[in-house]
């Protein structure tokens, strides 16, 4: 029986389905249902919106979201994460398709398909290698600034939309600047509509939470634009959309075809796991099982496959579309091959109602939907609690709006780097004394009653010893001997016991200062080490050199020693 268990759990930990399916309650179909239609009903405007933002046909969105749910839902780890076309990636995707494809719309079709493709490759491999570590390379403070820097940049794009006019520019400040030019050829109903789409969405959001109001906005748009007829009144219409489901084929590009797709899909990849795992991990904490972040690279990659197969471009799980199938009740994947039933059904029977939708509507749904990408209550908390978070956070901002959303997401994961190196290579040391009438040390910096101990430096580095920061922690060191007066100083203690790991670079700065301590005949000892770094410094035959190591030894026990403490004996 425990065979039989254990072999279940191994299949369910390749193909979850095995596992839910399983375990299925008759009591979760109708959440399961509910939030299948619900998801449906917030892709679809959604999705429309997207394509456009990414410069593809509007029903290429309706096949990210149809056949991305599909893939993860077959290899994806969340119960709850769902999978469509981002506004992020749709913008990465316009950025550079359009010099890829050399103004050819069929190849740029074909290329975004490449693209998809070459995301679900780039999984398989980063599921091979073990390399769930992706998702530690950006912070969450670059995380928000990278946010509101691709909201600002989606939002710019959405202007020439909104007011009626043409538009153009190859930057944010561009295309911020040439709508302002083209003003004087404003469109106002264009206007009057993007307005009003806005502010519906905007009401209903906040009086009906987790309903599909982008369905309800779209639906009255596409009324008054049939029954006022909008379009004679230069109001930009979608058009007809193809009915029917999407063809399953590889492109006819290969991946040597096309020059930087790598690139673009690594981009991808790295943000679509990065938000889609970030967004998972929390449902899976709010409801209580275990996601499996390495399982994740295959579900993001079965779903940018069957994207790529229908034609689609790269998809991602996305936090709001998550908390709509959420808040609806959804309790398994079902819920996204339900939704994805629903859009078939969509594709095959209403494609022919949208083709009155204007396209300042769909650009209202960009505009809200994007707005909560810029979180400035998070901001002003980097700023007041932390200011070097808030530092990279406006590098990861400043690097989208000037640089892109691909490259944006490239200097946030080396500014995270970065940031991880300059952490690691200056961490704290503490110099250490008593506290008055007791044996506790403490760090003098932070507790002024701490006393020094006549003829003694105790010191305490506050992170791992490696050969980025081993010269950081010999210069403190070697400053705070140099201020002691000559011929005072009897004993040097380390106290490794906030010392997770050490490398040989540190080991040799040990020896280094032991070597100088001992000419001056200055005693060095090390207390509080770890069992891992007892075992380093034994093999390398420096526990023996500075009277061998043990976990007795604390630095309690090295200054009691040194000095007695109120009542400790020697």
């Amino acid at each position: 029986m425990a065979a039989t268990s254990d072999r279940r759990g191994g299949l369910a930990t390749i193909f979850p389905p095995w596992g839910w399916l399983r375990d299925y309650r008759s009591t979760w179909l109708h959440g399961d249902v509910v939030a299948g239609l619900t998801l449906a009903a917030y892709a679809l405007p959604v999705a429309l919106a997207y394509a456009a933002l990414a410069g593809l046909p509007p029903q290429v969105g309706v096949y990210g979201y149809m056949l991305g749910g599909l893939g993860y839902a077959l290899l994806g780890s969340s119960r709850h994460l769902a999978i469509g076309p981002t506004s992020a990636i749709s913008l990465m995707v316009a950025a550079h398709l359009g010099a890829m494809a050399g103004g050819d719309a069929a190849r740029y079709a074909e290329i975004a398909s490449l693209a998809a493709l070459t995301v679900a490759l780039l999984c398989l491999i980063c599921w091979a290698l073990r390399l769930s570590v992706l998702v530690k390379l950006i912070s969450d403070s670059i995380l928000v600034g990278f946010k509101a820097g691709a909201g600002i940049t989606i939002a710019v794009t959405q202007l020439p939309a909104l007011f009626g006019v043409p538009g153009g520019g190859s930057n944010v400040i561009e295309r911020l600047v040439v709508p302002v030019g083209q003003l004087p050829g404003l469109n106002l109903v264009t206007l009057g509509v993007g307005l009003a789409g806005i502010a519906l969405l905007v009401l209903g959001g906040r009086t009906l939470p987790g309903r599909p109001v982008a369905l309800g906005v779209v639906i009255l748009s596409i009324l008054v634009a049939t029954l006022l007829g909008l379009a004679q009144h230069g109001v930009v219409i979608t058009g007809a959309i193809p009915a029917g489901l999407p063809d399953l084929g590889l492109p006819s590009l290969r991946l040597a075809d096309v020059e930087g797709i790598v690139p673009l899909a690594a981009g991808c990849l790295l943000l679509a796991y990065i938000e889609g795992v970030s967004a998972a991990r929390g449902f899976a904490e709010k409801h209580g099982y275990a996601l499996n972040p390495r399982q994740e690279f295959l579900g993001i990659g079965a779903a940018n496959l069957m994207a790529g197969l229908g034609h689609g471009y790269p998809v991602a799980g996305g936090l709001s579309q998550s908390a709509v199938a959420e808040k609806a009740g959804a309790q398994t994947p079902l819920t996204l091959v339900l939704a994805s039933v629903a859009l078939g059904l969509c594709l095959l029977f209403l494609t022919g109602l949208l083709a009155n939708l204007p396209k300042a509507t769909l650009a209202a749904v960009v505009l809200t939907a994007v707005a909560g990408l810029v979180d400035i209550p998070a901001l002003l908390r980097l700023w007041r609690v932390s200011r070097e978070d808030f530092a990279a956070a406006a590098i990861a901002l400043v690097g989208v709006l000037l640089l892109g959303i691909l490259q944006g997401i490239l200097l946030a994961a080396l500014a995270s780097v970065l940031m991880l190196l300059v952490r690691g290579g200056r961490p704290h040391v503490a110099f250490l004394g008593r506290e008055p009438g007791t044996r506790r040390c403490g760090d003098m910096a932070r507790h002024p009653e701490t006393q020094p101990i006549p003829g003694v430096l105790a010191f305490r580095p506050e992170g791992a010893l490696l050969y980025v920061n081993a010269e950081h922690v010999e210069a403190l060191v070697q400053g705070r001997l140099a201020a002691q007066p000559p011929g005072t100083l009897r004993l040097v203690a380390c106290d490794l016991s906030a010392v997770p790991r050490m490398d040989l670079s540190a080991l040799a700065m040990l020896r280094k200062l032991h070597a100088a301590l001992a000419a001056q005949g200055i005693r060095f000892t090390i207390a509080g080490a770890h069992g891992n770094l007892r075992d380093l410094l034994r093999r390398e035959g420096f526990a023996e050199v500075v009277g061998g190591v043990s976990r007795e030894v604390t630095i309690e026990a090295v200054l009691d020693e040194a000095e007695p403490a109120p009542g400790a004996s020697r």
